[in-house]
């Protein structure tokens, strides 16, 4: 593919400055920075509504910025939308597949939308169903595929003309967790290809793979970072592990202990945020010893992605509910 040649002497793949847009009086992006390093698997992470989906519309070329600049390979993505849609791979949330066609076909039909040469299509062809792992569906037409797989089709159509940079909008939704898994292997091969991947998703367990994220709320900013520095240096608060019968019916009680922050309910147990640790299991253990109970544990644990994210919208409500 033909990059800017400002990219070719520039390690930041995608680059935004301030990038806003609104739908009218809705801001649905607000004033967002970052950079995107090239070869790196950049996650967009946020609830559904928080903006995800427009900024990487606005990068793509899909959506016009409101105001703010960014560029995408080198390409601006104001002036040049139309340079930047041939240089990028792009899977929507609902990527147009054509279920009366055949794996090959799809694949066919994409290369020939990209305008890739007759001679080297085959040769393209191989190795992207060789990446995503569809070798054995090559006959079988779309429409028998699972999700899972025609996620995978997908994926292959979207970097049939070998982009550098390939943008995911929440790829792995509504598919079960073992395909999300599968689909992240063909993710981080991509990726150690040289590939620069940004990719917008709501679960915290995949934006584990991530090299580095972004959380957003409400078109927002809230966090970025590696998920190691958002489990560390971002969360300032510790966290407690509470295991208790009937967990549910602790939640409020609680989260208004005063060394507690917040309460969040993981699984059958409760993640408490609090100020002191130690305080607040000195405090546990008054209230459940007031209340007779004995069948309990509190542990300190590290702090996952949920719980950071979870603690920073608890703050960002919090000093927004006024306005």
């Amino acid at each position: 593919m033909t990059m800017n040649p400002d990219m070719e002497n520039n390690e930041i793949a995608v680059r935004v400055r301030d990038l806003e847009k609104k739908f009218g009086d809705f801001t649905a992006v607000n004033h967002i920075n970052f950079e995107v390093k090239q070869g790196e698997i950049f996650g967009f992470l946020g609830p559904n509504g928080a903006g995800k989906s427009t900024t990487i519309r606005m990068l793509c070329g899909i959506y016009t910025p409101t105001s703010g600049s960014g560029s995408v390979g080198g390409f601006d993505i104001v002036k040049e939308q139309f340079k930047i849609k041939e240089n990028i791979g792009y899977m929507s949330q609902k990527f147009s597949l054509y279920d009366d066609l055949t794996v090959e076909e799809n694949i066919d039909f994409y290369s020939r939308i990209y305008n890739i040469p007759e001679h080297e299509r085959q040769k393209r062809k191989d190795e992207t169903i060789k990446i995503a792992g569809i070798d054995a569906f090559r006959s079988s037409l779309t429409s028998t595929l699972s999700g899972g797989w025609k996620q995978r089709l997908a994926l292959g159509c979207a970097i049939i003309h070998q982009p550098k940079i390939i943008f995911l909008d929440e790829p792995t939704s509504g598919v079960d967790p073992i395909t999300r898994a599968n689909f992240w292997s063909v993710i981080k091969e991509m990726a150690s290809l040289g590939r620069t991947i940004f990719v917008t998703t709501h679960y915290m367990d995949e934006a584990e793979n991530c090299n580095r994220l972004v959380m957003i709320y409400h078109g927002t900013m809230i966090a970025m970072g590696s998920p190691d520095e958002m489990k560390t240096k971002v969360m300032k608060h510790e966290i407690l592990e509470i295991v208790i019968p009937s967990a549910q019916n602790w939640l409020e009680r609680i989260a208004n202990l005063e060394s507690i922050k917040e309460t969040a309910l993981f699984g059958i147990n409760i993640h408490a945020v609090a100020y002191d640790a130690l305080a607040a299991a000195f405090d546990l253990k008054k209230l459940f010893e007031k209340e007779k109970v004995e069948a309990y544990s509190v542990n300190k644990i590290k702090a996952s992605l949920e719980d950071v994210f979870v603690s920073l919208i608890e703050d960002y409500d919090a000093e927004h509910k006024d306005k």
